[in-house]
């Protein structure tokens, strides 16, 4: 059985071009007629491929490696086997991202699942709602009274759009995400498996029960936002739960309610954000953070993967640890413990308690 191709075939491109396109320096100019005809790994790639080296971990695959060119800092050149064409850069992988993004431009935005261009015959539509010209509705999607889709945008199978919800233009919605109580703005990708604006975790214990608190507050999504599947975004329970303009959010991520995340912020996969935490502009948070309510993380501040947050964060600070502290004190006390483990305490052995010991 002939095995699929996902992905359309870029067309080859010459050596000549790949160097315009990519600012590269083309080190053998009597190979600028070679062609390549796709992107791959150090270890997969064949003639027709390109890779980039930018980690001497991986010299050795490098020196292994039957690319046809590669995109290489200056520093590295003499390291690429001599079969290899040179496209010297500073900084190859970022080249590589600019090739590859031309190469793949369908694969940068999704599309409809079915090759759709228009409203499929089982997606449900109310009378009430309004889509925009150039709405594309995948089967079995359900969009509700009142609401609005922005023209370019793309509903995917059986995503479900509740009341009153504004999708603005240009933005994807994943197969079987629920959106409710939200404001969608402009060219925002939401991956498969997302519920936007369900009920935040808001109880108050009262005679040995937990009475629920109304949830009354919306979810905002600014513009240019990508989330990864599976994500889940709490509306806020008085104030809205927003996201701000350009953060892309990974796989699994909770966002609690009346969270605030500001703009162009990366919260990498599993992190989970309490209610009413404040994450401000520019922050990086790795996989599996944890933040615990109320709690603020200033501008560009960046915190290590599997920490736990409980305190505020100032601008710009470097966090990690559980709890989290300054990464350099935390360096400095699992050092510090390292040590005593080594070395032990030093001291004499602890006196036993009275009568332990007498005959």
């Amino acid at each position: 059985m002939a095995q699929p191709t996902f992905f359309k075939q870029a067309p080859a491109s010459t050596l000549a071009e790949i160097a315009a396109l990519t600012r590269a320096h083309l080190v053998d100019p009597a190979r600028a007629g070679q062609r390549i005809s796709g992107l791959a790994s150090l270890v997969e790639a064949g003639p027709p491929h390109l890779v980039f080296f930018d980690n001497l971990r991986y010299a050795d695959q490098l020196a292994q490696t039957r690319a046809g060119a590669c995109l290489v800092a200056g520093r590295f050149s003499a390291s690429v086997p001599s079969h290899v064409a040179v496209l010297q850069t500073a900084d190859p992988f970022q080249a590589f991202v600019t090739l590859a993004r031309e190469l793949y431009a369908d694969v940068l935005r999704p599309s409809s699942w079915f090759g759709n261009g228009s409203i499929a015959a089982s997606a449900v539509i109310h009378p009430t709602a309004h889509l925009e010209d150039d709405v594309v509705v995948d089967p079995l999607a359900v969009i509700g009274p009142g609401a609005e889709v922005g023209t370019g945008s793309v509903i995917g199978p059986g995503a479900v759009i509740g009341p009153d919800v504004r999708i603005g233009r240009d933005c994807n919605i994943g197969a079987g995400t629920t959106i409710q109580f939200a404001l969608i703005g402009n060219n925002v990708a939401i991956h498969p498996g997302c519920h936007i604006g369900q009920d935040g975790f808001g109880f108050v214990p009262r005679a040995g029960r937990h009475l629920k608190v109304p949830q009354t507050g919306r979810v905002v999504i600014q513009n240019d936002v990508e989330i990864g599947a599976g994500t889940t975004i709490d509306r806020g329970s008085l104030r809205d739960t927003v996201v701000g303009e350009g953060t892309k959010i990974d796989n699994l991520v909770q966002i609690g309610h009346n969270v605030t995340v500001g703009r162009h912020c990366v919260l990498a996969a599993k992190v989970a954000l309490g209610g009413s935490v404040t994450v401000c502009d520019y922050v990086a948070l790795g996989a599996g953070v944890g933040v615990n309510n109320h709690v603020t993380i200033g501008d560009g501040a960046q915190i290590t993967a599997m920490s736990g947050v409980k305190d505020d964060v100032p601008a710009r600070g470097r966090w990690g640890g559980f709890f989290a502290k300054p990464t350099r004190q935390w360096f400095r006390e699992i050092l510090a413990v390292e040590r005593l483990a080594r070395e032990g305490t030093g001291g004499a052995a602890p006196a036993k308690p009275d009568g332990e010991g007498k005959e």
